[in-house]
């Protein structure tokens, strides 16, 4: 978020039921060691103690409180006098109409004037559902300061805080988490977190060294292509921009001699990340092309760079903090874009590349 809360500010924590804002919220203002009003609608104020008590955390500056009427919420608020106001959740704020777009901009435009006028930060929870219902987070993000959504698969451990606005701070930071029964435990490395075990990669698996916020993560990209039978061949997406994957099959098609036309093909980041640097073209295009030539990548191979219409490769920020990165995680052959600085590595060998075919060429056995 920047350095920490910062006074007056309307934070909104998003995410859907059951992926643990509450339980990460309640660790945070249990951290703050200061009073924090905690104020639930869903749960009883027992109930919350007991998540507390189960989570072991520090309850001697928590203020449990329960109620659905916005004015009794800031009356309380303006008698204790916390360091911190949490809300869970915004949806279950309100005398009538709870949940609906209206009632959840009016309490929020409330808890807004609140954190304006006394100087006091507000932590609001919103639940997303499932089905995408609009009622939540979505219709509240020009009102507050912050936000900020928890993400991950409800039967794994591993959750990605994401910042996707802040007007204190940088954007698009992205913080890595495992939620155990104590609650979260922070991943103090996760560059190699989202790499699975087997080294021997299957056709259509490569592994990128990508930019996510501040930190460069090595993820593995799949690909999967298949006869289509549809008029129109699809296009799925997991984890990237679906416009650049199609440009980057364009490409493959144009400059690379891949005919791509007549098949189905389904692309996914693995473990949750969605990136948007250009980075991952290389691993994209190269997963795609391992996929469709039946081919596994060399072995310990990882690689980046920005690809061009015109099938030319670009380098692309942090070269050396990714080459870096990939050593550290017992990668010992690189691929990326030919550059104006020939990069050199006695624990690895850097293999530069001019276009998207030498690159093919060069990455499977």
């Amino acid at each position: 978020m920047g350095g920490g809360i910062v006074p007056g500010s309307l934070v909104l924590l998003g995410g859907e039921p059951g992926i643990g804002k509450s339980t990460l919220v309640l660790e945070a203002a249990a951290n703050l060691k200061k009073p924090v009003l905690y104020v639930s609608a869903e749960e009883s104020a027992p109930q919350i103690k007991m998540r507390a008590d189960r989570l072991e955390i520090d309850q001697s500056f928590l203020h449990f409180f329960t109620s659905q009427d916005i004015s009794e919420i800031i009356d309380t608020a303006l008698k204790i006098k916390p360091a911190l106001l949490v809300i869970d959740s915004i949806q279950t704020i309100g005398q009538s109409n709870m949940g609906s777009v209206n009632q959840v901009r009016l309490t929020t435009t409330a808890l807004l004037n609140f954190a304006k006028s006394t100087n006091i930060p507000v932590f609001i929870i919103g639940h997303i559902t499932k089905e995408g219902a609009v009622a939540g987070p979505k219709t509240l993000e020009h009102l507050v300061d912050t936000v900020l959504y928890l993400e991950g698969d409800p039967y794994h451990y591993f959750r990605l805080l994401k910042v996707n606005k802040n007007r204190f701070g940088p954007t698009q930071e992205v913080g890595v988490f495992t939620l155990e029964k104590t609650g979260f435990k922070e991943v103090k490395d996760p560059s190699g977190v989202f790499l699975t075990e087997d080294k021997e990669k299957e056709p259509g698996s490569i592994v990128g060294a990508v930019l996510v916020g501040s930190r460069i993560f090595l993820t593995e990209i799949q690909a999967l292509t298949n006869p289509t039978f549809y008029p129109y061949p699809q296009r799925k997406v997991k984890g990237i921009d679906l416009k650049r994957a199609e440009l980057l099959i364009a490409v493959l098609s144009q400059r690379a001699n891949i005919k791509l036309a007549h098949l189905d093909i389904y692309l996914n980041v693995i473990g949750g990340l969605f990136v948007k640097e250009s980075a991952v073209d290389l691993p994209v295009s190269l997963a795609i092309a391992g996929a469709i030539k039946n081919k596994k990548s060399l072995p310990g191979l990882a690689v980046f760079g920005e690809v061009g219409l015109d099938g030319r490769l670009r380098s692309v920020n942090f070269t050396k903090e990714r080459i870096k990165t990939a050593i550290k995680l017992g990668f010992k052959k690189i691929i990326l874009a030919q550059g104006k600085e020939r990069i050199k590595s006695s624990q690895a060998e850097i293999i530069p590349v001019k276009n998207l075919s030498e690159a093919i060429d060069k990455s499977f056995l």
